[in-house]
């Protein structure tokens, strides 16, 4: 084994400043490259790349004759001489300068590796997920690994200078019902009893009120075994928060205090504060959408009384039966979207529960439209002024049950203007449109002719609407808040339920009995039996905001060693099959 070389820089460290150094670096070889009697070495490590040079004329043969030897991917340390280099390089951080080297140490050799280790690889995401720890040498990955670690030191230090203390919450707890399936650890000593691994701290943050620990916060590990998709993962982080005597005001504020700092440090960008808030329902009518992007328009607009008489069954049936028929304008989109163009957003609609999809043009020999022969041109020049629409528009209209319409439309806005050229996929370079969503409502149809909490069981509704648990529980609204981003949900939370008859009301609307309230949550109740404070917190989800400020497509260019679609870890093989004697000592049989 190869004596170690201490370092005395980091490679990507070195500018013109260094000439005349002596210097000891390690690092991996990008690639190694014979010209006449030199020998250039491309020297990588986590801070980036410089050249090292070993000169045949320099007097030491066998110091050319190992450098000649020398492959991409092999490890090594060198010692040298820092130079200024004769042809710069000035896309290079370290292009002014080389290291002539005296030293050299091999510390392992490398076989041809099956990806190349640059950004512009071109290899398929499985390949890179399986070699992962070769994908992770990437200059991207290590920018993207590092700018994720001074994410969460920027937090760790905001929340800590805001009367926060760090406090770590059970990784193996009870299983309780929180709206995803749990990941369940079978427990050898409790034969037959399983821990659950956490979808969130909740109940513990809540329990660390009842200890009167005041202000909390923690990266935390949370699991959910849910369908994957590019912004979610079986495992995942949170920034995750709880403060005592608050209300909704003094939770926002903190964290507007946060947000801003994070894009001032990271951004360099100056948020205006307070951030907009828009209600629930003013998000739904307007956007469609509870995450809106608000970076462009293209706002719904309701022309349901308006159609209610309508020949055109599609729209009077809607409207008759309790739905809506809503619309988006698309400006100057007409010569966009061809009718091959629309037929494939209808399609795409499709997975949003429409059934399809009313168009209408705007040009200036006249309108056309999906219903045209339900229409006379007045009706569809009527139709076309409820929507502000000029020549060269298209209008596209939903009719169907409220939330089918705006899930529809609230999808198609974003889509049409991805597509259009309004927004970048990837908001790296911004802009940045932040807001609070507001006054969610409490309970949501469960389709099964009961109702399900929005959010969760502990959020406090508001004082206003309590009477109307009983009588209207769709009505009422929640003291709950989502923050978000360009149409990224990056964090939610909620004042919680501080009244443990309240609470014990709560589950009771939710179809629990008496026996599964206290055995599902009673060790919660029992905690308010001894006096808790008003409370509440905000969890946002880092892997999702890291992905968004780097402007990535996937929180899997985030995390070290993610799961593919199918849950599954390429490089170790995990899920696995445990031996038949280690399910023996845990007491399950697999048939």
């Amino acid at each position: 084994m190869a004596e170690l070389m201490k370092r005395t820089m980091y490679c990507g460290t070195l500018r013109a400043g260094d000439a005349g150094k002596d210097v000891c670096l390690n690092g991996w070889v990008q690639r190694a490259r014979r010209l006449g009697g030199i020998v250039f070495v491309d020297l990588r490590d986590r801070t980036g790349l410089v050249q090292a040079v070993f000169d045949e004329n320099g007097g030491d043969a066998g110091l050319f004759a190992r450098a000649e030897t020398l492959r991409s991917e092999y490890v090594v340390g060198l010692r040298g001489t820092v130079r200024e280099r004769s042809a710069k390089n000035a896309e290079l951080g370290t292009g002014d300068i080389e290291v002539l080297v005296s030293e050299l140490v091999v510390y392992s050799e490398a076989e041809t590796p099956p990806i190349y280790v640059k950004d512009d690889d071109n290899v398929g995401e499985e390949l890179r997920l399986k070699h992962r720890y070769l994908d992770l040498r990437k200059p991207k990955m290590q920018r993207n690994l590092a700018f994720r670690a001074e994410i969460a030191g920027l937090t760790r230090s905001y929340f800590a200078a805001n009367g926060f203390l760090e406090i770590e919450t059970p990784v193996l707890q009870k299983p309780t019902p929180e709206g995803a399936r749990d990941y369940l650890v079978p427990s050898r000593v409790n034969p037959g009893n399983f821990y659950a691994l956490p979808q969130s701290p909740q109940l513990y943050k809540q329990l660390l009120m009842a200890s009167g620990c005041d202000r909390y916060f923690q990266i935390a590990k949370c699991f959910r075994d849910e369908d994957l998709r590019a912004d979610r993962q079986p495992e995942f982080t949170q920034i995750d928060l709880e403060m005592s005597f608050v209300d909704v005001d003094d939770v926002i504020a903190v964290q507007e205090g946060f947000l801003a700092r994070l894009m001032k440090e990271f951004k360099g960008v100056e948020l205006s504060l307070p951030l907009l808030r828009l209600s629930w329902a003013e998000a739904m009518e307007r956007y469609g959408s509870d995450k809106p992007d608000v970076r462009f328009g293209m706002e719904l607009v309701n022309i349901t009384e308006a159609v209610h008489d309508s020949e055109f069954a599609v729209f009077a049936g809607a409207a008759a039966s309790g739905g809506s028929v809503r619309g988006i304008r698309a400006e100057g989109a007409s010569e966009m979207f061809s009718r091959k163009d629309v037929d494939k957003l209808t399609d795409a609609c499709k997975a949003y529960g429409a059934k399809g999809l009313s168009w209408l043009r705007v040009a200036a020999d006249g309108i056309t439209a999906s219903f045209s022969k339900f229409y006379s041109e007045a009706g569809l020049a009527n139709l076309a002024q409820l929507f502000g629409a000029q020549p060269g528009d298209l209008v596209f209209i939903a009719a169907d049950r409220d939330k089918v319409v705006w899930d529809t439309l609230g999808f198609l806005r974003c889509e049409l203007a991805r597509r259009m050229g309004l927004v970048n996929d990837a908001s790296i370079d911004g802009p940045y449109a932040f807001l609070w969503i507001v006054d969610f409502p409490l309970f949501e149809e469960d389709g099964e002719g009961g109702i399900t909490p929005v959010h969760h069981p502990f959020t406090a509704p508001n004082p206003a609407d309590i009477p109307l648990l009983d009588t209207e529980p769709l009505k009422v609204r929640a003291l709950a808040y989502d923050i978000v981003l360009n149409g990224n949900e990056l964090g939610g939370g909620s004042i919680r339920i501080h009244d443990k008859e309240l609470q014990r009301r709560m589950f009771g609307l939710l179809g629990l009995s008496e026996e599964e309230t206290q055995n599902k949550f009673g060790f919660l109740l029992d905690a308010f039996r001894y006096g808790v404070p008003p409370h509440g917190g905000l969890a946002y989800g880092l892997d999702r905001l890291v992905m968004l400020l780097l402007g990535e497509s996937s929180i899997r260019e985030i995390i070290a060693f993610p799961k593919n679609q199918a849950a599954e870890d390429p490089v170790s093989g995990a899920p696995g099959s445990p031996d038949a004697a280690q399910l023996a000592e845990l007491g399950i049989s697999l048939k």
